[in-house]
């Protein structure tokens, strides 16, 4: 993923109004990110805690999503959830049910669609080895190439925003 900056970042989000955008904090290591690595970029608003933000990348330019964590986590420790974007397998607090408002007037007469993902959203850097789940058993090793898996997670990606922007 090519490096964003602030204004393109504020200024792509299609479910929130300009002010939200406005008010969003941007991640805590913003400066430090690993661009190279990134398909996606994806927070957890560290000034809102119960909001987190997603930035794609597009022909068109960046698109941006905001969603809600939810305020409380899943507590059985021994149940292993799957992220549906990038299909890490996690304990169960490494996986949320994200939500996010749907872009127009459905988005603000409350209408969501959800997705269970990764909770820290850093999708990119398991795919890539570069961050380890939390697994009480073993992981499972995948044969597909990495560049057929960062395909099917972005395909998994675009079909939740083809969600949050349906009319």
């Amino acid at each position: 993923m090519e490096p964003l900056d602030e204004k393109q970042i504020r200024s792509s989000f299609v479910n929130c109004t300009k002010g939200e955008a406005s008010r969003l904090r941007l991640p805590l290591d913003f400066a430090d990110l690993p661009w190279p690595d990134l398909d996606f970029l994806g927070w957890v608003d560290p000034g809102a805690p119960l909001r987190a933000h997603l930035v794609r990348p597009g022909a068109d330019g960046p698109l941006g999503i905001t969603l809600r964590v939810p305020a409380t986590g899943r507590t059985s420790a021994a149940k292993t959830s799957l992220c549906q974007i990038c299909l890490t397998g996690h304990a169960s607090m490494g996986v949320s049910l994200l939500a996010a408002p749907l872009a127009g007037p459905r988005g603000r007469d409350g209408n969501t669609v959800g997705l269970y993902v990764c909770a820290d959203l850093a999708c990119s850097l398991y795919l890539r080895g570069k961050r380890r789940p939390r697994l009480r058993s073993g992981r499972y090793q995948e044969s597909l190439p990495l560049e057929e898996r960062i395909e099917r997670a972005l395909g998994n990606l675009d079909a939740f925003i083809a969600k949050v922007l349906a009319a």
